[in-house]
């Protein structure tokens, strides 16, 4: 199954972090596919620091769940905080790595919804996506990546 991911990064070296987290990826999934980069203002949080962010395609046939804890396991290595502040709000951080999409059905557990809860309010998420994957329809809505980032104009 092909998962679509999106990196980024919004304190220190920001595309060393990316970087590190690419070279974990590819160790562990193997090949994949990126996106350009995309710059912007933090999502969801007051922040004076930028993201950058890049969206990734990589193959696997583990589950999502091991997918996910796999990803985590990666965000570890790179950098010990946590994207979330002690009152649940999210927090300026060196690495994040989402699962954006899949290629596969919807998936949804307590711990990871596919795609993404967020994905049709982040350009930062629909740009990549819709350069990885530009046929990509959202199971759900069924309009593709850029149908969505035309609706977010």
């Amino acid at each position: 199954m092909k998962y679509y991911l999106n990196l980024g990064s919004n304190l220190g070296n920001r595309l060393l972090h990316l970087t590190r987290a690419m070279k974990a990826i590819g160790e562990e999934f193997g090949p994949y596919e990126t996106s350009h980069k995309v710059e912007s203002d933090p999502w969801g949080f007051n922040s004076t620091n930028r993201f950058v962010n890049i969206g990734l395609t990589v193959e696997s046939d583990l589950d999502p769940e091991e997918v996910l804890a796999r990803l985590q396991k990666i965000e570890k290595g790179i950098s010990q905080r946590g994207h979330r502040r002690w009152d649940g709000s999210y927090n300026d951080r060196e690495i994040d790595i989402d699962i954006m999409a899949s290629d596969g059905e919807s998936y949804d557990s307590p711990s990871l919804h596919i795609p993404h809860p967020h994905l049709a309010k982040r350009e930062f998420f629909l740009k990549p996506l819709a350069e990885l994957a530009p046929e990509w329809r959202h199971p759900g809505s069924g309009l593709t990546a850029e149908e969505m980032l035309n609706q977010l104009s």
